[in-house]
């Protein structure tokens, strides 16, 4: 395959904007490709689907490189996937990382539409299913922002880089006064952990009245040794109305409450980014691993069971260690509660899959909790394979969400998926429960 040279695509055009111009530079040859592209029905092409066929039509090597190191090489050569409908070729292209266009030409004029998202998803759906594709009562899941007014990273030097992004978001909203800042102060009253207040009460409902806190509390720090413990100095935050959290010596203390009132004054990305790490939110996590054998011992090498069940306890140790850590320096005594869970298997192999409720090795508060699939029949004793479990996940999740509940008393503050099931369900109590859904790539501790 030749390698398509410059391409004088505009920054701002558009693929579907170019497009029309690219196919008229060859339009002889596209003629015929995209009659061969058609003339075998519906079907999905991936990029060297496409070539392989160009290459029957042009069997010219020298015109095939002409065609293919000008803009229409560019544009095929970003090309992901295309869904062929006849009379339509829809294309899926990725011209950089993270920046997706979507565009369908007709056979034989060579029109050129831009479609969206949806419109494309459309295509693929009936390459599968025709009635059930154009059914209006179909199935939609959207696994996109619920809060589609949240920031969308659209660069692709932001990708791997969100935490540095929102904090500059957050940045370029506070910063506008007393005003701009008071969404923080009403962030900071909605902290509470069993009914008890947290950083601040209802006493500092005003950021002028958190101010005037915070020097006040800052002043008092200062005469006191930085190794001082928070609670000798308890009863005194609470009468300027700050509550526990802030940390568990007086240089800790110090320290967050410097960073709230430079936030305040003179909002930068770091200083927020270091705030909220210090924030008291995480306390109860759920993981989800459903498929497979999911235990500590005699699991590994049953079926759909290996790595996975390593890589979910070995982060769940370390995960507990690290909320201890953090809950400590917050100057809280509070435990963190962690659930693994997976599903309940009656015929259990010899292993203790067929156990609601396995404490886990090196760790003092985290569990594997095992939740059993039910049908119409009552629950399934046997093994499912991971390809076969998707009918029995939207009850799973509900009689998970119950068992969670009376189990921590309370609902987690964070869920992680791990694999498409484990991120299906996780997904689907999170929309539930209102609860901050995080994937497995991004689910180490340092991101907590």
């Amino acid at each position: 395959m030749a390698a398509a040279a410059a391409p004088a695509l505009k920054r701002s055009e558009s693929i579907a904007d170019s497009m029309p111009e690219a196919l008229r530079e060859s339009r002889y040859h596209m003629k015929r490709c995209f009659a061969k592209y058609i003339e075998k029905g519906k079907r999905l092409m991936k990029l060297h689907h496409l070539m392989a066929e160009m290459e029957e039509v042009i069997d010219d090597k020298a015109e095939r490189e002409q065609v293919l190191s000008g803009l229409l090489g560019y544009i095929l050569c970003n090309t992901q996937e295309a869904a062929v409908i006849p009379p339509y070729v829809a294309f899926a292209i990725r011209p950089n990382p993270g920046i997706w266009e979507f565009v369908k030409v007709g056979h034989p004029d060579l029109s050129v539409e831009g479609i969206t998202i949806t419109e494309y998803l459309k295509f693929k759906e009936i390459l599968v299913d025709e009635d059930w594709a154009r059914d209006e009562n179909s199935l939609e899941v959207d696994f996109g922002a619920m809060d589609f007014s949240l920031p969308r990273l659209t660069l692709s030097s932001s990708i791997g880089n969100g935490i540095s992004f929102v904090s500059k978001f957050l940045t370029s909203h506070l910063n506008g006064g007393s005003k701009a800042a008071q969404p923080l102060v009403d962030y900071l009253l909605s902290l509470n952990r069993n009914g008890e207040n947290l950083m601040i009460n209802e006493t500092l409902n005003t950021v002028l009245k958190l101010q005037t806190a915070l020097m006040l509390a800052e002043a008092a720090l200062s005469t006191l040794p930085p190794d001082t413990p928070y609670h000798n100095f308890e009863q005194r935050f609470r009468q300027w109305g700050l509550e526990k959290g802030w940390g568990d010596s007086a240089e800790r203390v110090r320290e967050t409450i410097r960073s709230v009132s430079e936030i305040i004054q003179a909002p930068d990305p770091l200083n927020i980014e270091k705030f909220f790490g210090r924030l008291p939110i995480v306390f109860n996590v759920v993981l989800f691993s459903v498929h497979g054998y999911f235990g500590q011992s005699d699991v590994l090498g049953l079926p759909d069971t290996g790595g996975q069940v390593v890589y979910v306890l070995d982060q769940v140790v370390a995960l507990e260690e690290e909320l201890l850590i953090r809950i400590k320096q917050q100057g809280l005594n509070l435990k963190p509660q962690i659930l693994v869970v997976t599903r309940l298997i009656p015929d259990a192999k010899g292993t203790k899959c067929n156990q609601e409720l396995e404490p886990i090795a090196n760790t003092k508060y985290s569990n594997i909790l095992r939740v059993p699939f039910k049908s119409e029949n009552g629950v399934l004793p046997q093994w499912v394979s991971r390809f076969d479990i998707y009918p029995y996940l939207e009850r799973f999740t509900q009689d998970a969400a119950d068992k969670i509940s009376e189990i921590m008393e309370d609902k987690p503050d964070l869920i992680i998926g791990n694999y498409t099931d484990g991120n299906l369900v996780a997904s689907l109590m999170a929309s539930k429960l209102g609860i901050t859904l995080v994937p497995p790539s991004l689910s180490n501790c340092l991101q907590l």
